[in-house]
């Protein structure tokens, strides 16, 4: 109940309306049966402007931080994932994350939509990361389609650590659906599930037309913090994370 009203009283009218958000692709959306949405993640923004666009529910899979906050904000915060059926994802180990997992599939047994961000986490400089493999196995796991998604503008509205989003453009662009039926049973192999991701990764690239860097965004961030101060200054600057990149 709290998911429809916050999704056609509050959000569709804000967003719409401010916003404007641009979609593409909006056809290769099932308007039935169970469906993995894989978008990238460049902003807070993400949890609100895809599923205003989406008239099916979106359940997504979300960081246990939005659950667990403190004060008034991260309160609040909370009682919004949570009204919108969020998934909380402890990341603080493989065995944490299968209960999560677990409810995930459940979602998808049932014939509905699962939104998740293979990168799990915010790109902190608005390029694409590697993906994790929690993807692949949902998708093996339920004969599910995957569904490519790319946010465009998020980063620039809403970049990681600012509280209110600028007006800037906003695109959604969804990608055709991602059939891994030829993988069914072979969920178990790592080989596999990193090959699957992988490809998922792909059509994400294709789609946002961003910089890719074959590197987890959480290590990316780490290496961030670790960087020695270079030579004359006395705080750090930023270091690009190490890895493959290459331009969409």
């Amino acid at each position: 109940m709290f998911y429809y009203f916050f999704k056609n009283i509050v959000l569709i009218p804000l967003l719409r309306w401010v916003f404007r958000p641009k979609v593409e692709g909006m056809e290769h959306l099932p308007t039935s049966g169970a469906a993995i949405i894989a978008g990238n993640h460049l902003s807070f923004s993400d949890h609100f402007m895809m599923p205003v666009m989406v008239k099916r529910r979106i359940t997504f899979l979300a960081k246990m931080e939005y659950f667990t906050g403190t004060g008034l904000k991260g309160r609040l915060t909370a009682a919004f994932f949570r009204g919108i059926g969020g998934i909380p994802v402890d990341r603080s180990g493989k065995e944490a994350a299968q209960a999560a997992v677990d409810t995930a599939l459940g979602v998808l047994e049932r014939g509905e939509l699962l939104g998740i961000y293979p990168e799990g986490t915010r790109s902190h400089d608005g390029r694409l990361y590697k993906g994790k493999v929690g993807v692949a196995a949902m998708a093996l796991k339920s004969g599910a389609p995957v569904i490519p998604c790319a946010m465009i503008g998020t980063f620039e509205a809403q970049p990681t650590g600012r509280r209110l989003p600028r007006l800037v453009p906003i695109t959604i662009r969804f990608g055709e659906p991602l059939d891994f039926s030829r993988y069914a049973g072979m969920e178990d192999q790592r080989a596999v599930l990193r090959a699957v991701t992988d490809e998922i990764m792909y059509a994400i690239l294709k789609l946002s037309r961003q910089e890719y860097v074959d590197t987890y965004a959480t290590e990316a961030r780490a290496a961030l913090r670790l960087a020695p101060p270079p030579a004359g200054h006395d705080v750090a600057a930023p270091a690009r994370p190490t890895g493959r990149s290459a331009a969409a």
